[in-house]
């Protein structure tokens, strides 16, 4: 099987090494080049034809962003993961690079203690990345399909598409998301009515300084008020709520409604903020009353959350495999059989205020008095 070939931008020598390095050290990856700044990268682009590139942001001459444009012209399906800093500047550029077309980002180690534990926290980040991000580009195998036979959660052989049952009102909707999340809520979010009639809960992945900036964006853009997760916040419509950086984020109902709580238990699925914690909770405090949804994403944080919401009574949708940049977490949740409908993100605004709508406004499929989905 033939190797990803990588490029490797940034401006910094010890960095390029470090990286190559740890690349170079997994029998599947190849490390074809490296560049110290986005011209030099455009100009070896068609000589080294890499599969993937890796992008720092700030560089001179041509920075990332910079170089992300004009690659994008001329190589749209090129994945592109951008190698950015862990401050409020690399995290607002990092969502920059998201927005013009960076297919993912990898946060640079600090403070690590030594160079072989900076190459451990490349190997660990970066690498899954870039082998998720190139499985659809190589026709390699995809890890998503490698359900799990038994446990918990056991492969059950359904169309994906099955017919939507028609249960009981929707009062929440809970999502969960990963690899190009935010360009997929920017599609979603802004899509829904000011007068959308429940709340929304999200667990996007991302750390800390980036899920305040990414709520503070879709504020701006949306006509519902996004915030970042903050304990006691009232769940209630009007509201979307994406967890924070490094918290799991939970509801629980409380004397005066619904509430958020957060958390530092340990990571689940690897990752903290988690997408099961969110969704076990909404089961316990809506239970059929309560929508999941599952977009883009690597790996498969929700696919239990999703069980036990679907055991519950509750609706689950997921985004379609065209439309998604790694279809990991909603290809999971799809394949177990527990998504009654799989969609475009383009089609997920329209699917969420009719789902809403049924015991609100008349049965399923009849039209909803909402504001019309996407309307300026």
């Amino acid at each position: 099987m033939a190797r990803i070939r990588v490029l490797v931008v940034d401006d910094a020598v010890v960095v390029r090494r470090l990286v190559a390095d740890a690349l170079s050290a997994d029998p599947e990856l190849e490390v074809v080049g490296t560049a110290s700044n986005g011209r030099l990268a455009l100009a070896r682009l068609d000589q080294l034809n890499p599969d993937v590139v890796t992008l720092d942001i700030e560089m001179p001459e041509m920075s990332g962003l910079e170089a992300l444009r004009e690659l994008r012209r001329t190589r749209p399906l090129l994945p592109v993961i951008m190698f950015s800093t862990l401050t409020e500047r690399g995290a607002s550029a990092t969502l920059d690079a998201l927005s013009l077309g960076a297919s993912d980002y990898v946060t640079k180690p600090s403070n690590v203690g030594s160079v072989a534990a900076a190459q451990q926290r490349i190997r660990s980040e970066l690498i899954p990345k870039l082998k998720a991000l190139c499985t659809k580009r190589l026709g390699r195998p995809a890890a998503t399909l490698a359900l799990p036979k038994t446990g918990p959660v056991a492969m059950r052989h359904r169309a994906p598409a099955a017919t939507p049952r028609v249960g009981a009102r929707i009062d929440v909707v809970a999502i969960g998301v990963s690899t190009g999340g935010p360009n997929a809520l920017a599609k979603l979010l802004p899509a829904l009515p000011a007068d959308f009639p429940v709340p929304i809960v999200i667990v996007q992945h991302m750390p800390p300084l980036f899920t305040k900036l990414l709520a503070d964006r879709l504020r701006l853009s949306s006509k519902l008020d996004v915030r970042e997760g903050a304990a006691g916040g009232a769940v209630e419509a009007g509201r979307v709520w994406i967890a924070p950086g490094d918290h799991h984020m939970t509801i629980r109902r409380a004397a005066d409604g619904v509430r958020l709580t957060l958390n530092q238990d340990p990571p689940q699925n690897s990752c903290r903020p988690a997408v099961d914690p969110l969704f076990q909770s909404v089961r316990d405090v809506y239970g059929a009353n309560a929508l999941g949804v599952i977009l883009t994403g690597m790996g498969k944080d929700g696919l239990r959350g999703c069980q036990l919401l679907s055991e519950a009574g509750a609706s689950i949708l997921a985004q379609d495999e065209a439309s998604s940049v790694v279809w990991g977490m909603p290809g999971f949740v799809a394949g177990a059989g527990l998504a009654e409908r799989v969609l475009p993100i383009g089609d997920m605004a329209a699917e969420l205020v009719r789902r809403v709508g049924v015991g609100r406004f008349g049965s399923a499929g009849s039209a909803v008095p909402m504001a019309a989905v996407g309307a300026g």
